[in-house]
């Protein structure tokens, strides 16, 4: 004969499986916010937008884009974390609020190892050293040249503080031993004014955003943070050729939500997105703007988040970046 507590035990567990099982079974039954860590115009708004159409089409509720900048892309990312894990808040993540930016603060709002469940990998972006026509240089040796020229130091502007654009700048500034610093905007559209209005002369920022401007003359690409050259830049070496391997740095996307979401939630969240992901028109938009990799299981997906985190925390802290 079972104990009262021991049977009491069973009756929580039965109740809270039933009930893990009824949401699965008639989730979404109501609109799914999608936050988005930056702001408009960036790379990760983009994408969540390429996305959420097709994925509100596969589960017949609405998906809702919701740009929630700030905090080195921390405050977006936080609230996620913080939100019932039922499949109704998710982020379009990326690698600033959960490999980076968290190692900026010496209390992090989260633990980014353990904050998050990760669901569909969507694919990652190279970022790119770009320059206003009016720094005298073409190539890399010539823009560190012409940085140790100048008598005050260099500002350098990217899509926001804890962006993988800061941690190569502060990256490339500690190791050259440059005078530089960083101007963090709330998005690539903002930073993109100043830039191409000249009141900063450097930026590294994700590629696609950059390649019209590119394209049309208005600002000169120099390197793509990538071991390979991009695709959307063919002309545009890598850091690997310019002998910098330490700037090699990719900006993954995928979607993400809270810490216990529900393994059947989870299940047909990915499978929508692989079926989005399918889909000839996403993936020819998603080729347009530079983004590329292979799928991967939620799992796959969680493995590499963490290996990233592993990676990435070791650069951030020797940066000096800070948050705080």
């Amino acid at each position: 004969m079972k104990s009262p507590r021991i049977a009491s035990a069973l009756l929580g567990a039965c109740i809270a499986l039933t009930a893990t099982t009824a949401l699965a079974q008639t989730w979404p039954t109501r609109a799914v916010r999608m936050i988005v860590t930056f702001a408009p115009g960036g790379s990760s708004d983009i994408v969540a937008r390429i996305v959420s159409g097709p994925l509100q089409a596969k589960l017949g509720q609405p998906v809702v884009v919701d740009n929630k900048p700030g905090g080195g892309a921390t405050i977006g990312a936080a609230e996620v974390a913080r939100a019932t894990p039922d499949g109704y808040t998710l982020m379009l993540s990326n690698s600033a609020p959960i490999s980076i930016s968290p190692f900026m603060f010496d209390k992090p709002p989260y633990d980014p190892a353990k904050a998050f469940t990760h669901v569909s990998y969507i694919g990652s972006v190279a970022n790119v050293f770009v320059i206003h026509p009016s720094v005298p240089a073409k190539n890399f040796p010539e823009l560190i040249s012409w940085i140790r020229a100048q008598s005050n130091p260099v500002n350098y502007g990217s899509g926001g503080i804890g962006s993988i654009g800061h941690i190569v700048g502060e990256t490339m500034k500690n190791d050259l031993g440059l005078k530089m610093e960083h101007v963090g905007y709330k998005g690539s559209s903002p930073m993109h004014n100043d830039l191409l209005a000249g009141t900063i002369k450097l930026a590294i920022d994700t590629l696609p955003q950059n390649v019209p401007f590119m394209k049309d003359g208005k600002l000169r690409p120099i390197a793509v943070t990538s071991a390979l050259r991009a695709s959307l830049a063919p002309d545009v070496p890598s850091v690997v050729e310019i002998g910098q391997k330490k700037l090699v740095a990719d900006n993954f996307l995928g979607v993400s939500g809270p810490a216990g979401m529900p393994p059947a939630v989870v299940t047909r969240l990915h499978a929508a997105m692989a079926d989005v992901l399918a889909d000839p028109l996403v993936i020819k938009r998603l080729e347009e703007l530079g983004v590329g990799g292979q799928r991967m299981s939620p799992a796959e997906f969680g493995k590499f988040v963490q290996d990233q985190v592993t990676d990435w925390a070791p650069a951030v802290r020797a940066s000096g970046a800070k948050l705080n």
